[in-house]
């Protein structure tokens, strides 16, 4: 976040950052680096693999990531593609990972109806289509309003075991 922050800053254009509050309490260790600096449209690909790629955006890396060492202990090797910037969109990572894999699992924690993880579904089927085995699974939160209580809150969004079950779903 601080490396995308910093891009933002010293960019021409304005910027639009989105933050996940499930994440802000949230502790780990923070880059010293003054010079630290993402680029704005470059995708980061946290794990190779070869049989399914996931493509977890924001807050939803965290389940994610959960749920590929699970599956991972399972023989199942899964590439886990974090786009990091929405405008510019990196699809030609995300294209090469499905064209490798063949299957692909969009993870987000937003309402199902025009989130960026549905741009994502369209751009794969219009460009690589031919490279799919199975049809494009979406995780996402239903759409319905948002609860305030955070226990009901907690179960509106993608989770370890579902984001597994989605994995399996297209093996």
């Amino acid at each position: 976040m601080k490396g995308l922050l910093k891009a933002a800053v010293r960019d021409d254009d304005p910027v639009i950052v989105f933050e996940d509050t499930k994440l802000w309490p949230v502790k780990s260790d923070v880059p010293t680096d003054p010079d630290l600096v993402i680029p704005i449209g470059k995708a980061d690909v946290k794990l190779v693999g070869k049989d399914v790629t996931i493509v977890a955006i924001g807050g939803a890396m965290r389940a994610t990531l959960e749920a590929v060492k699970t599956l991972s202990a399972q023989g199942i090797s899964v590439e886990v593609i974090d786009p990091r910037t929405i405008k510019p969109l990196d699809m030609e990572t995300i294209l090469t990972s499905v064209a490798k894999t063949r299957r692909l699992v969009i993870v987000e924690n937003v309402h199902r109806i025009a989130n960026i993880g549905s741009e994502i579904a369209a751009e794969v089927c219009e460009q690589a289509f031919d490279s799919l085995a199975k049809p494009v699974v979406r995780l996402s939160a239903p759409d319905v309003h948002v609860p305030f209580s955070p226990a009901l809150e907690k179960l509106l969004y993608p989770n370890k075991e579902g984001i597994m079950a989605a994995v399996k779903s297209l093996l």
